[in-house]
């Protein structure tokens, strides 16, 4: 059956990931075994609470979520269909932003912790009939909540391939082969759905030649990694590709080392950003997974950020591994509820990407020394196929 999400919130200070809730909401049916059964869920805010807290509980004040079940008060008629409903959650968004503030939680946290309220309420759950039943309501309630962290998964996260490294090894021997221009078309034509690369001041692998012509040449879109340098800023107004991403760059670094300092360096940034933005070329920045950088990214007007994901996949145990996650799944839901979209990248291979795809906050992954590599052993379009099926399929079980 189906997930029905209706959001009449509509402040736009507040941004949800409906594609997120609604996944919440299919993997805690098929929880509990109703999986064939609908269920609807309606964003409202403390206004329209109240108006159905007095008509339906006699409360003139706004509460954090209703639930209605489809059997109650419904006609016995309807039973006879062949419709199994289980009925509405009802969840005013106002008071979930206030009870997430002051329990220091993101939103989305708080919005899925009334999601399973509702949903037990539905089933018949009900901690206000005595303590015994509140009891047991509070330990299913954390029973849900710790499988849904376990058990992850979102749809349609797409995949970006940096064609860099083909460039390096070109570059070795100082002559025409391999071209990246060749590999980014294989790439494209095996499922990446968008072309990466890095033009650095040095010109270490990646040529002004090279964005020309995949400026020209590639069919999904092209994101153009570089340093806020006044040569490079030049060419990107000059070519205009589909995005930049803006990145700290050292001439003795062997790859980006760790995010940029925005919180460093906003006036210049910001420069950067409005003069990309006149050019209608939308701006991404590559941060570390911190609430400072994602707050000041906002603030200076970028359109995404992209969470660095390196320190998460150099973790050398299961509790380092899990902490660098949680702080990537925490990052991206806070800058997807101010307003940023949210991309991530660097390290991910074919051991680590699954989990980061299954965030359903992330847009897009950008991925490219893994993917090299392994095409040195099964060729590059079997190893590309072979990352997208990874992040088609991530959290799905497939």
């Amino acid at each position: 059956m189906s997930v029905f999400l209706t959001d009449k919130y509509g402040k736009k200070a507040v941004r949800i990931c409906s594609r997120s809730i609604t996944a919440i909401a299919e993997r805690l049916l098929r929880f509990l075994d109703k999986a064939d059964h609908d269920l609807s869920i309606l964003f409202i805010d403390d206004a329209e609470m109240i108006r159905l807290n007095s008509r339906y509980r006699n409360q003139n004040t706004p509460t954090n979520v209703l639930s209605f079940p489809f059997s109650e008060g419904a006609d016995t008629t309807l039973f006879s269909l062949p419709v199994k409903e289980l009925g509405d959650i009802i969840i005013s968004v106002d008071t979930a932003a206030r009870e997430a503030k002051e329990s220091d939680q993101s939103l989305h946290a708080r919005i899925t912790w009334l999601l399973v309220h509702g949903l037990l309420h539905l089933l018949g759950y009900d901690h206000e009939h005595s303590e015994a039943e509140a009891a047991i309501m509070s330990n299913k309630e954390n029973e849900l909540i710790l499988r849904l962290q376990k058990d992850r998964s979102t749809t349609m996260t797409h995949l970006a391939i940096n064609v860099d490294h083909i460039a390096t090894i070109r570059q070795a021997r100082g002559i025409t082969e391999p071209d990246p221009v060749t590999a980014a078309a294989i790439c494209e034509l095996a499922g990446a759905e968008g072309i990466v690369v890095h033009l650095r001041e040095d010109r270490r692998h990646i040529q002004d030649r090279d964005v020309r012509l995949l400026r020209q040449t590639i069919k999904t879109k092209l994101n153009l990694e570089m340093g806020a340098a006044r040569e490079i800023i030049d060419i990107a107004l000059d070519i205009k590709p589909d995005m930049v991403t803006l990145v700290p760059e050292k001439r003795q670094e062997l790859t980006t080392e760790g995010g940029l300092n925005v919180t460093g360096q906003k006036k210049k940034l910001a420069q950067t950003i409005e003069q990309m933005s006149k050019a209608d070329i939308p701006v991404s920045l590559f941060i570390d997974p911190e609430p400072k950088q994602i707050k000041a990214s906002r603030e200076i007007g970028a359109t995404f950020v992209e969470i660095h994901t390196g320190r998460y996949c150099d973790s050398k145990s299961e509790k380092d591994c899990d902490r660098e996650f949680d702080l990537i799944a925490a990052a991206a839901e806070q800058a997807f509820e101010m307003g940023l979209r949210v991309n991530a990248g660097h390290g991910l291979d074919y051991r680590t990407t699954s989990r980061i795809a299954a965030l359903a906050t992330i847009e897009e992954l950008s991925i490219g020394h893994a993917i090299i590599a392994r095409a040195v052993i099964v060729g590059l379009e079997k190893a590309v196929r072979e990352m997208f099926n990874i992040v088609r399929t991530a959290g799905h079980g497939i």
